[in-house]
């Protein structure tokens, strides 16, 4: 690679900070108060949590698999709500653990990009799976949680057998991702360290050909850089 290459690269990699700072145009959406308050059923006892009422109205024959206006299965709109006991009881009742909303997101993403630790252990005990491809940007569970450096649920996704080194319609893996939308700070930093250690691999490049560590040499991300260095040693 030319210099002129390679400052293009740097460049283009700088000018990536501002251009795609988030994925928030995409960012999967809660119910509303709106959407919650017209909610009727089942739908209405998983967003309360009401565990009685949920068991009374399964045994009723409801549809467990009834959306909303967003495409919301009742499983999924309990994960929202961060309702682990209706979770459960939904899927002890066959609802679908890997169901997906009208922007892709299933109850695995909904919980790692809400750091919801417990609902995610939970998710993934009840049969849903960390390898699905989610969001309009066909990821993953783990790239959304590298992204905002949930750093422990990178960690569970990792043992759930996510796919380390998946890339997304952005030309990112989960590792790109901690470094080019994180903000190089311990947690993020850790989330790295995750990665690599589970065999991320750190030459995959993004659509521009730009790698991690070119990534983290830009943004002067030092502890990154370290990682990324010592581990192609």
């Amino acid at each position: 690679m030319n210099l002129k290459q390679s400052m293009a690269q740097l460049f283009f990699a700088s000018l990536l900070l501002y251009i795609v700072p988030s994925h928030s145009v995409y960012a999967q959406t809660a119910p509303s108060a709106n959407e919650s308050a017209s909610y009727k059923g089942l739908q209405s006892a998983a967003y309360s949590g009401d565990a009685e009422a949920t068991i009374e109205i399964i045994k009723n024959n409801a549809n467990i698999e009834e959306r909303d206006g967003s495409g919301r299965t009742p499983l999924l709109i309990a994960a929202f709500a961060s309702h682990e006991s209706i979770v459960e009881i939904l899927a002890k009742a066959g609802a679908d653990m890997n169901a997906k909303e009208h922007r892709a997101y299933d109850i695995v993403t909904i919980a790692a990009v809400a750091d919801d630790i417990e609902m995610l252990e939970l998710a993934l005990s009840l049969g849903a799976s960390a390898r699905n491809i989610t969001s309009p940007y066909d990821g993953t569970a783990l790239i959304a949680a590298a992204h905002l450096g949930h750093h422990e649920a990178v960690d569970h996704l990792i043992k759930g057998n996510a796919p380390l080194d998946h890339i997304n319609n952005l030309q990112w893996t989960a590792l790109i991702e901690a470094v080019v939308l994180g903000d190089g700070g311990s947690n993020h930093t850790k989330t790295v360290e995750l990665l690599l250690n589970a065999g991320a691999d750190r030459l995959i490049p993004d659509g521009q050909g730009v790698t991690p560590l070119e990534h983290a040499k830009t943004r002067a991300y030092l502890e990154m850089i370290q990682l990324l260095e010592d581990d192609a040693e």
